[in-house]
């Protein structure tokens, strides 16, 4: 065995060679990777007693992509022939054996071999489109020639992990073997290849499935009209069709010259830097500094909820998922047939669209029981809380659940807000209260806000942050405070833009502004879906505010058919002129002579507020950094992950310009504008908001 740098080996057996490649732990495609196979390939075609190679991976996993830290560094600088020109232009079979996943820049590297072998649990795909880039190294001129335009743009326009048997089934893998024989399979497959006379065949070299698609000019407008909504923002999907317009329609070399310029602009971009900036922020947020990895988790394997209402339901479906027995608790028969009903009817609608069998309905329902009694909870090891948001209500219910649960039991609720450390303390166990703050609708919503009280056990954290992902959400440890992360700063927004109504801005004004940033909606089309009437007392209304108002009217949003916009049967929203006319009645009654407020200062006065809050949070240690702030507005509140958050786009503006502006502000609408303490340390250090 020749050891040919720190990371790649060479073995030759009787006329094959088998470079591996061991780089823990995914084998990325970093500097040294790439010259260990440069030197590899360069001294295995230059041995005159080689006849074919196979390039194989030590670890878990085949190349699992590129090594992202490098991009925008000159660390990957290139003074020769990279890795995959040295491959194209072998003159020896090359075989690719890949197992676990061979993704982004792996794929790209496997499809430079003549051939590719992998194992039967192996994944393959290009999803670099998830950091704002395309496949830069051949990978959108070399796929669409193995599987055609349609597949290939599927493929990487969705970025999703392709199972092998699909792959073998488009021609990407040439074989598939048993996992435990892949070395050896693929030795016996180069074997058969130099027996049968040593073909080469190299995919850029093929021309069929893109001599169909430049019979169907209607291809390329067709996918652009069908996605336009689902690429609005982004411009790595633009660019990836026009790569593979220029796979279809022009030579390899033509095509890989405008996959190389589209890819540099897209790496320069502050689109792709606010994804590939994401993508570490997400990773991040998993770990909790004072949490060690090996810190004991408790086993959970029933779980309990209470309350079988929108947000009950969504939660215990989340479990049933992930294949965990679920209990559900509901005062009333009806309630209880109600919200069980309403989960079939979700499981159903899904396995209607394909995504799940029948049986799989019948097997997730059979793990979820419904209940009457909360002493169904005893043996349970974990329950969440998921009623009114009424504190009184709550420290009831946790009385009674400390005295039935058992004891190490975890005991959450799904507080959007109250103080935890006020419910805890009806308890004896204290150290087992945790917030679990699902975001509606919970099947669905992919965050969860883990919030952690004043006495809450790290065992009990780790074990949540770690059945979050279990159940598929992204967790983001948060503190107790009034609206905790989330919330709180969107209260920030509220409050800015109840003063814009008042001042002589409409709902759908604001509303613009801040989609036209690329928010899926704004504050008042939010309130209009989620209901007016949340929190809202008829008993208790005095007609104080528009809101109100708009609820005695019975306007309670889209499930009423009007609130701030009137709605069609389809729930098509058009600007009511009812709440245009109780606005301007609450302005004339206010004395306030309305005027003309541009989009530019309703969407600065909309988000700054939001961003110097998230520093007031920061400096009261209720997230643990300032990524994890974005984490949660990308996850919870639809912000546009080409954007990054609102602590990555503070950066974007930059820290002195968001400063100016808020004392801007300050001056004209007071302390509500008065720039964070740790802004102005900043500002005055030269840092980054998003490094906090």
């Amino acid at each position: 065995m020749e050891q040919i740098n720190e990371v790649v080996t060479l073995d030759i057996e009787d006329g094959i060679a088998v470079l591996t490649l061991d780089s823990p732990p995914v084998n990325a495609l970093s500097a040294a990777v790439r010259a260990g196979l440069q030197q590899g390939f360069t001294a295995a075609i230059d041995d005159d007693a080689v006849q074919a190679i196979v390039l194989i991976c030590a670890g878990r996993t085949f190349i699992a992509g590129a090594d992202i830290s490098e991009f925008g560094s000159d660390s990957g600088a290139q003074t020769g022939p990279d890795e995959r020109e040295i491959m194209d232009n072998s003159p020896k079979p090359i075989v690719a054996a890949i197992h676990g996943t061979a993704l982004g820049g792996g794929l790209e590297t496997a499809l430079c071999a003549h051939y590719r072998v992998a194992a039967q649990s192996a994944k393959v795909g290009l999803p670099e489109v998830h950091l704002g880039l395309l496949p830069g190294a051949g990978g959108t001129q070399r796929l669409p020639r193995l599987t055609g335009a349609e597949v290939a743009l599927d493929w990487m326009i969705t970025g999703r992990h392709v199972p092998v048997a699909e792959a073998a089934e488009y021609g990407v893998v040439d074989e598939v073997v048993p996992d435990e024989s892949l070395r050896e399979d693929a030795i016996a497959f180069a074997r058969r290849v130099v027996a049968e006379g040593g073909e080469l065949r190299r995919v850029r070299d093929r021309d069929d499935k893109v001599a169909v698609d430049r019979d169907k000019p209607e291809l390329f407008a067709d996918f652009r009209k069908k996605h336009a909504r689902k690429f609005r923002g982004f411009k790595a999907p633009e660019a990836i069709v026009q790569c593979v317009e220029a796979a279809v329609n022009r030579p390899f070399d033509e095509g890989r010259e405008v996959e190389k310029t589209l890819f540099a602009e897209l790496v320069s971009s502050p689109e792709s830097a606010a994804q590939r900036y994401y993508f570490f922020a997400e990773r991040a947020a998993a770990k909790v500094p004072d949490v060690p990895r090996d810190t004991p988790r408790i086993p959970v394997e029933s779980v309990g909820i209470i309350g079988a209402g929108t947000m009950g339901g969504g939660i215990a479906m989340n479990f049933a998922n992930a294949g965990i027995p679920v209990t559900i608790v509901e005062q009333q028969p009806e309630a209880l047939e109600r919200g069980l009903g309403v989960i079939r009817k979700n499981y159903e609608r899904t396995a209607s669209k394909g995504r799940i069998t029948s049986a799989q309905v019948e097997e997730r329902m059979g793990l979820i029981t419904g209940s009457l009694s909360k002493d169904d909870l005893a043996s349970v090891d974990l329950v969440i809380e998921a009623v009114f948001e009424l504190m009184d209500v709550k420290k009831s219910i946790f009385t009674e659940l400390d005295a039935i649960c058992k004891p190490g039991a975890i005991l959450a609720t799904n507080t959007s807000g109250l103080d935890i450390d006020e419910i805890a303390a009806v308890t004896e166990r204290p150290e087992a209260v945790i917030g679990m703050h699902f975001f509606s609708p919970a099947n669905v919503m992919k965050l969860l806000e883990v919030v952690r009280a004043d006495h809450t056990s790290k065992e009990v954290i780790a074990t949540v942050m770690a059945l979050a992902k279990k159940i598929g959400k992204i967790p983001a440890l948060v503190g107790v405070c009034p609206g905790f992360v989330g919330n709180r700063i969107l209260y920030a927004r509220r409050r800015e833009s109840e003063r814009l109504l008042m001042e002589g801005a409409m709902p759908w004004d604001i509303d613009t502004a801040v989609t036209n940033f690329g928010l899926p909606m704004g504050p008042y089309q939010m309130s209009d879906l989620a209901g007016l009437d949340i929190g809202w007392r008829k008993e208790e209304s005095a007609g104080r505010t528009v809101r109100e108002v708009l609820c005695e009217m019975d306007r309670r949003g889209q499930k009423t058919g009007a609130g701030y916009y009137d709605y069609d049967e389809n729930r098509k929203a058009t600007p009511s002129p009812v709440a245009a006319k109780i606005i301007e009645d609450f302005r004339a009654k206010e004395g306030v002579e309305p005027r003309e407020i541009s989009e530019e200062e309703i969407f600065e006065r909309c988000t700054l507020p939001m961003i110097n809050e998230g520093l007031h949070i920061l400096e009261e240690g209720k997230a643990v950094r300032a990524s994890d702030v974005d984490v949660i507005y990308v996850n919870g509140y639809g912000w546009p992950v080409y954007r990054g958050g609102p602590m990555f786009y503070a950066d974007q503006l930059g820290a002195e310009h968001v400063l100016e502006r808020l004392r801007f502000y300050e001056e004209k609408y007071g302390s509500d504008f008065t720039p964070s303490p740790l802004l102005e340390k900043v500002v005055a250090e030269g840092g980054r908001i998003s490094e906090l």
